[in-house]
Protein backbone atom coordinates (compact mmCIF):
# COMPACT_ATOMS: atom_id res chain seq x y z
CA UNK A 1 0.00 0.00 0.00
CA UNK A 2 1.15 2.94 -0.46
CA UNK A 3 3.12 5.36 2.19
CA UNK A 4 1.98 9.12 2.05
CA UNK A 5 5.55 10.23 2.55
CA UNK A 6 6.69 8.82 -0.59
CA UNK A 7 6.16 10.83 -3.63
CA UNK A 8 3.73 14.01 -4.47
CA UNK A 9 0.64 13.68 -2.20
CA UNK A 10 -2.44 14.63 -3.89
CA UNK A 11 -4.91 12.03 -2.88
CA UNK A 12 -4.88 9.57 -0.67
CA UNK A 13 -5.28 5.46 -1.52
CA UNK A 14 -7.60 4.22 1.01
CA UNK A 15 -6.65 0.39 0.63
CA UNK A 16 -9.24 -2.33 2.13
CA UNK A 17 -6.61 -3.37 4.69
CA UNK A 18 -8.49 -6.21 6.49
CA UNK A 19 -4.61 -7.95 7.21
CA UNK A 20 -4.24 -10.10 10.19
CA UNK A 21 -2.00 -8.09 13.04
CA UNK A 22 0.77 -10.26 14.05
CA UNK A 23 -0.64 -10.58 17.93
CA UNK A 24 -3.77 -9.33 17.81
CA UNK A 25 -5.15 -11.32 14.73
CA UNK A 26 -6.76 -8.54 13.53
CA UNK A 27 -6.74 -5.99 10.28
CA UNK A 28 -4.71 -3.09 9.96
CA UNK A 29 -2.80 -1.00 7.42
CA UNK A 30 -1.24 1.73 9.37
CA UNK A 31 1.55 -0.58 10.39
CA UNK A 32 4.64 -0.36 8.30
CA UNK A 33 4.92 -3.16 5.35
CA UNK A 34 7.92 -5.09 5.45
CA UNK A 35 11.18 -2.90 4.55
CA UNK A 36 13.28 -4.79 1.27
CA UNK A 37 16.81 -4.87 1.54
CA UNK A 38 18.95 -3.94 -1.08
CA UNK A 39 18.96 -7.60 -3.17
CA UNK A 40 15.08 -7.22 -2.65
CA UNK A 41 14.84 -3.53 -3.46
CA UNK A 42 16.67 -4.36 -6.68
CA UNK A 43 14.50 -7.21 -8.05
CA UNK A 44 11.35 -5.21 -6.72
CA UNK A 45 12.39 -2.03 -9.22
CA UNK A 46 13.24 -5.25 -11.72
CA UNK A 47 9.71 -6.28 -11.43
CA UNK A 48 8.41 -2.66 -11.81
CA UNK A 49 10.55 -2.11 -14.81
CA UNK A 50 8.55 -5.43 -16.44
CA UNK A 51 5.21 -3.61 -15.61
CA UNK A 52 6.10 -0.69 -17.06
CA UNK A 53 7.15 -2.46 -20.48
CA UNK A 54 4.20 -4.18 -20.41
CA UNK A 55 2.16 -0.88 -20.20
CA UNK A 56 3.99 0.66 -22.73
CA UNK A 57 3.97 -1.83 -25.04
CA UNK A 58 0.08 -2.02 -24.97
CA UNK A 59 -0.01 1.45 -26.50
CA UNK A 60 -3.29 2.79 -23.92
CA UNK A 61 -3.02 6.07 -22.06
CA UNK A 62 -4.27 4.43 -19.18
CA UNK A 63 -4.81 1.15 -17.47
CA UNK A 64 -6.73 -0.09 -14.62
CA UNK A 65 -3.51 -1.86 -12.17
CA UNK A 66 -3.96 -3.63 -9.03
CA UNK A 67 -1.41 -5.04 -6.39
CA UNK A 68 -1.11 -7.81 -3.82
CA UNK A 69 -0.71 -5.67 -0.54
CA UNK A 70 -2.65 -6.05 2.68
CA UNK A 71 -2.70 -10.19 2.76
CA UNK A 72 -5.69 -10.86 2.06
CA UNK A 73 -5.82 -14.44 1.98
CA UNK A 74 -8.15 -15.40 4.16
CA UNK A 75 -10.61 -13.90 2.41
CA UNK A 76 -9.54 -15.45 -0.60
CA UNK A 77 -8.65 -12.48 -2.60
CA UNK A 78 -4.83 -12.46 -3.70
CA UNK A 79 -5.30 -8.20 -4.68
CA UNK A 80 -6.14 -5.74 -2.41
CA UNK A 81 -5.36 -2.55 -3.64
CA UNK A 82 -6.03 -0.50 -7.22
CA UNK A 83 -5.69 2.63 -8.89
CA UNK A 84 -4.94 4.23 -12.37
CA UNK A 85 -1.57 4.12 -14.46
CA UNK A 86 -1.35 6.95 -16.56
CA UNK A 87 1.06 7.16 -19.59
CA UNK A 88 1.33 11.13 -19.13
CA UNK A 89 0.82 10.85 -15.28
CA UNK A 90 1.71 14.29 -13.64
CA UNK A 91 4.35 12.60 -11.12
CA UNK A 92 6.15 10.06 -13.64
CA UNK A 93 5.26 8.42 -16.83
CA UNK A 94 2.79 5.74 -15.96
CA UNK A 95 2.33 7.43 -12.22
CA UNK A 96 -0.59 5.65 -10.66
CA UNK A 97 -3.39 7.86 -9.28
CA UNK A 98 -4.96 6.39 -6.68
CA UNK A 99 -7.09 7.21 -2.79
CA UNK A 100 -4.79 6.35 0.17
CA UNK A 101 -5.84 6.27 3.30
CA UNK A 102 -3.37 8.98 5.80
CA UNK A 103 -3.47 7.73 9.10
CA UNK A 104 -2.21 10.96 10.47
CA UNK A 105 -4.91 13.00 9.27
CA UNK A 106 -7.33 9.94 9.84
CA UNK A 107 -8.95 10.74 6.31
CA UNK A 108 -8.93 9.90 2.67
CA UNK A 109 -6.57 11.76 0.03
CA UNK A 110 -5.79 11.46 -3.39
CA UNK A 111 -2.46 10.34 -4.35
CA UNK A 112 0.03 9.96 -7.24
CA UNK A 113 2.97 7.64 -7.08
CA UNK A 114 5.41 6.57 -9.35
CA UNK A 115 5.43 2.97 -11.06
CA UNK A 116 8.28 2.34 -8.61
CA UNK A 117 6.96 3.14 -5.54
CA UNK A 118 4.06 1.13 -6.41
CA UNK A 119 5.42 -1.88 -6.38
CA UNK A 120 8.03 -1.36 -3.61
CA UNK A 121 5.21 -1.04 -0.81
CA UNK A 122 3.93 -5.12 -1.52
CA UNK A 123 3.66 -5.98 2.29
CA UNK A 124 6.06 -8.80 1.28
CA UNK A 125 9.31 -7.74 -0.43
CA UNK A 126 9.90 -11.46 -1.12
CA UNK A 127 7.02 -12.16 -3.23
CA UNK A 128 4.71 -10.51 -5.15
CA UNK A 129 1.51 -10.48 -7.78
CA UNK A 130 0.31 -7.28 -9.56
CA UNK A 131 -2.94 -6.84 -12.44
CA UNK A 132 -2.96 -4.73 -15.45
CA UNK A 133 -6.41 -4.40 -17.08
CA UNK A 134 -6.12 -2.53 -20.47
CA UNK A 135 -9.66 -1.68 -22.15
CA UNK A 136 -9.74 -0.62 -25.35
CA UNK A 137 -8.41 2.29 -27.03
CA UNK A 138 -11.92 4.50 -26.62
CA UNK A 139 -12.30 3.04 -23.03
CA UNK A 140 -8.62 3.72 -22.46
CA UNK A 141 -8.71 7.47 -23.73
CA UNK A 142 -12.10 8.05 -21.95
CA UNK A 143 -10.33 6.77 -18.54
CA UNK A 144 -6.97 9.10 -18.52
CA UNK A 145 -8.87 11.88 -19.25
CA UNK A 146 -10.99 11.85 -16.92
CA UNK A 147 -8.61 10.29 -13.95
CA UNK A 148 -6.05 13.45 -15.23
CA UNK A 149 -8.84 16.01 -14.07
CA UNK A 150 -8.04 16.61 -10.60
CA UNK A 151 -11.71 18.49 -10.75
CA UNK A 152 -13.24 15.51 -11.84
CA UNK A 153 -11.38 12.77 -9.45
CA UNK A 154 -11.29 15.43 -5.98
CA UNK A 155 -15.41 15.65 -7.01
CA UNK A 156 -15.66 11.49 -6.51
CA UNK A 157 -13.36 11.56 -3.39
CA UNK A 158 -15.21 10.82 0.32
CA UNK A 159 -12.92 11.98 2.97
CA UNK A 160 -14.61 9.86 5.72
CA UNK A 161 -12.61 5.95 5.16
CA UNK A 162 -14.10 2.91 5.75
CA UNK A 163 -12.42 -0.69 4.85
CA UNK A 164 -16.15 -2.22 4.75
CA UNK A 165 -17.98 0.33 2.61
CA UNK A 166 -20.67 -0.74 0.79
CA UNK A 167 -20.51 0.48 -2.70
CA UNK A 168 -24.04 1.88 -2.95
CA UNK A 169 -23.97 4.04 0.35
CA UNK A 170 -23.01 8.03 -0.06
CA UNK A 171 -21.44 8.11 3.85
CA UNK A 172 -17.96 6.49 3.15
CA UNK A 173 -15.73 5.15 0.51
CA UNK A 174 -12.72 2.95 0.28
CA UNK A 175 -9.79 3.15 -2.48
CA UNK A 176 -11.21 0.69 -4.88
CA UNK A 177 -14.64 2.08 -4.91
CA UNK A 178 -12.98 5.15 -5.80
CA UNK A 179 -11.57 3.51 -8.94
CA UNK A 180 -15.10 2.33 -9.58
CA UNK A 181 -16.97 5.49 -9.58
CA UNK A 182 -14.13 6.99 -11.42
CA UNK A 183 -14.50 4.57 -14.01
CA UNK A 184 -18.29 5.42 -14.01
CA UNK A 185 -17.26 8.70 -14.72
CA UNK A 186 -15.15 7.85 -17.49
CA UNK A 187 -17.83 6.08 -19.43
CA UNK A 188 -21.36 6.84 -18.16
CA UNK A 189 -22.56 9.56 -19.84
CA UNK A 190 -23.11 12.93 -17.29
CA UNK A 191 -21.94 11.32 -14.29
CA UNK A 192 -19.61 14.20 -12.56
CA UNK A 193 -20.70 13.18 -8.83
CA UNK A 194 -20.67 10.29 -6.30
CA UNK A 195 -24.57 9.71 -6.74
CA UNK A 196 -24.59 9.99 -10.23
CA UNK A 197 -21.57 7.23 -10.09
CA UNK A 198 -23.04 4.61 -8.06
CA UNK A 199 -26.76 4.85 -9.85
CA UNK A 200 -24.56 4.13 -13.31
CA UNK A 201 -22.57 1.36 -11.65
CA UNK A 202 -25.82 -0.12 -10.03
CA UNK A 203 -27.93 0.30 -13.58
CA UNK A 204 -24.84 -1.10 -15.81
CA UNK A 205 -24.62 -4.31 -12.96
CA UNK A 206 -22.24 -3.49 -10.89
CA UNK A 207 -21.99 -6.08 -8.10
CA UNK A 208 -19.61 -5.98 -4.86
CA UNK A 209 -17.50 -8.83 -3.90
CA UNK A 210 -19.37 -11.02 -0.60
CA UNK A 211 -17.10 -11.60 1.99
CA UNK A 212 -17.27 -13.15 5.31
CA UNK A 213 -15.99 -11.53 8.23
CA UNK A 214 -16.25 -14.90 10.28
CA UNK A 215 -13.83 -14.08 13.25
CA UNK A 216 -13.66 -10.27 12.36
CA UNK A 217 -17.65 -9.79 12.88
CA UNK A 218 -17.81 -6.66 15.23
CA UNK A 219 -14.51 -5.16 14.35
CA UNK A 220 -15.76 -1.69 13.86
CA UNK A 221 -16.55 -1.82 17.85
CA UNK A 222 -12.41 -1.44 17.98
CA UNK A 223 -11.22 -0.04 14.58
CA UNK A 224 -12.51 3.67 13.76
CA UNK A 225 -11.77 2.82 9.95
CA UNK A 226 -14.01 -0.26 9.63
CA UNK A 227 -17.48 0.47 10.10
CA UNK A 228 -19.65 -2.46 8.76
CA UNK A 229 -23.01 -0.81 9.89
CA UNK A 230 -23.52 0.55 5.79
CA UNK A 231 -24.10 -2.83 4.97
CA UNK A 232 -27.39 -4.33 3.82
CA UNK A 233 -28.64 -5.38 7.35
CA UNK A 234 -29.56 -8.04 6.21
CA UNK A 235 -26.11 -9.70 5.20
CA UNK A 236 -24.59 -8.11 7.36
CA UNK A 237 -26.57 -9.75 10.72
CA UNK A 238 -24.88 -12.58 8.94
CA UNK A 239 -21.37 -11.37 8.96
CA UNK A 240 -21.27 -11.04 5.54
CA UNK A 241 -19.81 -7.53 3.97
CA UNK A 242 -20.20 -6.64 0.54
CA UNK A 243 -17.18 -4.22 -0.31
CA UNK A 244 -15.27 -3.03 -3.95
CA UNK A 245 -12.33 -5.42 -4.50
CA UNK A 246 -9.67 -5.41 -7.51
CA UNK A 247 -11.77 -8.65 -8.07
CA UNK A 248 -14.69 -6.69 -8.29
CA UNK A 249 -13.04 -3.76 -10.71
CA UNK A 250 -11.79 -6.84 -12.64
CA UNK A 251 -15.21 -9.10 -13.22
CA UNK A 252 -17.29 -5.75 -13.98
CA UNK A 253 -14.66 -4.02 -16.45
CA UNK A 254 -14.47 -7.77 -18.44
CA UNK A 255 -18.26 -7.99 -18.48
CA UNK A 256 -18.46 -3.96 -20.24
CA UNK A 257 -15.52 -4.66 -22.18
CA UNK A 258 -15.18 -7.95 -22.79
CA UNK A 259 -12.17 -7.04 -25.40
CA UNK A 260 -10.20 -5.80 -22.14
CA UNK A 261 -6.56 -7.55 -22.06
CA UNK A 262 -5.62 -9.13 -19.05
CA UNK A 263 -1.92 -8.76 -17.97
CA UNK A 264 -0.80 -10.68 -14.97
CA UNK A 265 3.12 -10.52 -13.23
CA UNK A 266 4.47 -11.84 -10.73
CA UNK A 267 7.42 -12.45 -8.51
CA UNK A 268 9.17 -14.48 -6.34
CA UNK A 269 12.58 -13.18 -5.59
CA UNK A 270 13.89 -15.75 -8.11
CA UNK A 271 11.72 -14.73 -11.40
CA UNK A 272 9.11 -12.51 -13.09
CA UNK A 273 6.28 -14.38 -14.47
CA UNK A 274 4.80 -12.43 -17.00
CA UNK A 275 1.44 -14.00 -18.59
CA UNK A 276 -0.98 -12.33 -21.53
CA UNK A 277 -4.56 -12.64 -21.54
CA UNK A 278 -4.46 -16.58 -20.19
CA UNK A 279 -5.98 -18.43 -16.96
CA UNK A 280 -5.14 -16.32 -13.78
CA UNK A 281 -2.16 -17.10 -11.87
CA UNK A 282 -1.42 -19.71 -9.21
CA UNK A 283 -0.52 -19.24 -5.59
CA UNK A 284 2.66 -20.22 -6.39
CA UNK A 285 4.77 -17.67 -9.07
CA UNK A 286 5.42 -20.57 -11.59
CA UNK A 287 5.22 -19.95 -15.84
CA UNK A 288 3.11 -21.66 -18.07
CA UNK A 289 3.79 -22.03 -21.42
CA UNK A 290 3.78 -19.37 -23.25
CA UNK A 291 4.47 -16.84 -21.13
CA UNK A 292 7.41 -14.01 -20.34
CA UNK A 293 10.01 -15.12 -17.68
CA UNK A 294 12.34 -12.74 -16.71
CA UNK A 295 15.47 -14.28 -14.27
CA UNK A 296 16.18 -12.13 -11.33
CA UNK A 297 18.91 -14.04 -9.85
Amino acid sequence: MPRHRRGRLLLAAALLALSPLARAGLPTFCSQPLQPDAAQHDRLLRFGAALREELQAAGRPAALVARSGTNLERLGQRYSHAGISLQAGPLAPWSVRQLYYACDESRSRLYDQGLPAFVLDFADPRQGHALVLLPPPEAAAALARAAADDRAALALLEPRYNAASYPFDLRDQNCNQWVAELLAAAWGPGVADRAAAQRWLQAQGYRPTVIDTGAWRGLELFIPWVDGRGQPPETYQQGQWQVSLPATLEAWVLRLWPETRRVELCHDGRQVVVRRDGAPMGERCEPAPGDRVVALD
